[in-house]
């Protein structure tokens, strides 16, 4: 398989004499040495997108449109190739990575339709003195920052609604996955899209690179994905000069089993809720808010489910379970899972680093946590499920909400409108009910409180990359 591993800037592929090495977690071998930018590189990017934005938002919503929809119909074909990329930098088996293929290759046929269909407004002043003229136009060049965890996914979730409004970009993906975008590029290249709309940098030393980007006048706009303390920090920057900003941070996800709960169903909902990714994901059920009269039972069927997931390298036949991303991410999972033993959680499966090498950690259930246990505070990012029992409803919604975090949660239970009533009353930008996912292209993606704002996806995830224009005159 070849493997793109350069700067993309201005339509070329551009070589440096700086590399970093992107590693397989499952035995943290090389995979290969990826091209860094320095000052140079990051202006040269800038100046391209800024070169482009003029001509790419005066091409026509269906000439936009239909490289998207080619870009869709080249990755759905090369869905196994991008897989296995996908498996190889990320570590998730190939199974997730089937799966975040073809979920990142709807971003674009999604946004493939959107691009046709930015509405406006036409109508009269209340008043009769005027007409009211509302439109949309391109942000302008947008700082694209992506994490790790979904280096497909989260990359055509924001190229596409870019290039959909008529926005330029640059790229910055992690420094752990940057292949995956390298070859989403790769194949908008093909597709068609014109020199500078689209160009990648992954720069060393990333902090004060992005930071001077961000307060260049070029740069519009950011949309960034990752943990809620660089968002945080990032928010600060585009503060200095006031640049549009969409951020989808880090979550805290409760897991609600009220106590009419089909104990069946919400364990098969449960273990999608918590594995999908490996656990790698801000959407992954975080914290299991369990109704006292269901706790052992689900908590015995939970168990077993998770006790029966086979941990193996992504690529290898019949792994339901890989690595994570790095040592250093399953570090941070081991150390949250030691803390929950050491205040009285008892593990009835899982809860130690496997012997061997690569970044393995199996999948673990807790009981006996309590409502004020130091893990419940923070987002696991792994295979990892603490147990707490509640006594009613309203325990349950408030132990939910006990959290800064407020991206997603889960509701499991018979009564729908039981169920309603427990998810309106949780703080959270989306709600399943009875599924253990429910992130679609159509459906706009995004959090309350410290899990970010704006939204990605559905009709919403297009006006992030637009401004509003009014305008109003006489007939």
């Amino acid at each position: 398989m070849t493997i793109a591993a350069d700067l993309y800037i201005d339509g070329e592929w551009v070589p440096s004499a700086n590399r970093v090495p992107v590693y397989d977690p499952s035995d943290n071998s090389v995979i290969v040495e990826v091209a860094t930018a320095g000052p140079a590189e990051c202006e040269a990017a800038l100046a391209a997108a800024d070169g482009a934005k003029e001509s790419w938002a005066a091409t026509p919503p269906r000439v936009r449109g239909e490289i998207l929809r080619r870009a869709f119909e080249i990755m759905t074909a090369e869905a196994d190739r991008f897989a296995e990329l996908v498996t190889r930098e990320n570590g998730k088996v190939l199974s997730d990575a089937r799966g975040e293929v073809a979920y990142a290759a709807e971003f674009f046929r999604w946004f493939s339709e959107e691009a046709v269909r930015i509405s406006g407004d036409f109508r009269m002043a209340p008043g009769g003195d005027k007409r009211i003229l509302v439109t949309h136009q391109p942000v302008g060049p947008s700082l694209l920052i992506t994490p790790w965890n979904y280096p497909a996914a989260m990359a055509t979730r924001k190229i596409g609604p870019a290039i959909a409004a008529g926005c330029t970009m640059v790229i910055k993906p992690a420094t752990e996955t940057p292949l995956t975008t390298l070859a989403v590029v790769e194949v908008l290249e093909r597709a068609g899209l014109p020199k500078g709309v689209v160009n990648v940098i992954l720069p060393v030393p990333v902090g004060s690179q992005i930071s001077a980007m961000l307060h260049d006048p070029r740069i519009t706009n950011l949309s960034f994905t990752g943990s809620t303390e660089v968002g945080r920090h990032l928010a600060h920057e585009c503060a200095d000069r006031i640049v549009r900003t969409s951020l989808e941070l880090g979550g805290n996800a409760p897991l609600v089993v009220l106590s009419d709960a089909d104990i069946e169903k919400t364990v098969a909902g449960a273990m999608v809720a918590k594995m999908r990714n490996g656990g790698s994901a801000c959407t992954a059920a975080n914290r299991f808010i369990v109704a006292r009269e269901v706790a052992d039972e689900f908590s015995k069927a939970f168990s077993k489910a998770m006790a029966a997931v086979a941990m193996g390298p992504g690529l290898a036949a019949g792994s339901q379970l890989g690595p994570l991303v790095s040592v250093k991410e399953r570090d941070k999972v081991a150390e949250l899972v030691t803390m929950a033993l050491d205040e009285g959680a008892v593990a009835l499966t899982g809860g130690a680093v496997p012997d061997g090498g690569g970044a393995y950690y199996p999948a673990t259930v807790l009981t006996g946590v309590a409502s004020d246990a130091t893990i419940l505070d923070h987002e696991i990012f792994g295979p990892v499920a603490p147990i707490v029992v509640v006594d009613s409803d309203e325990e349950a919604v408030a132990l939910a909400n006990k959290t800064e975090y407020g991206l997603i949660s889960y509701v499991f239970s018979e009564n729908l409108g039981r169920a309603l009533k427990v998810a309106e009353g949780i703080e959270s930008g989306m709600v399943a009910i009875n599924r253990g996912v429910i992130s679609d292209p159509a459906a706009p993606f995004g959090g309350m409180k410290q899990s970010g704002m704006g939204r990605e996806g559905g009709f919403d995830g297009i006006h992030e990359f637009l401004e509003t224009k009014y305008i109003g005159f006489e007939l």
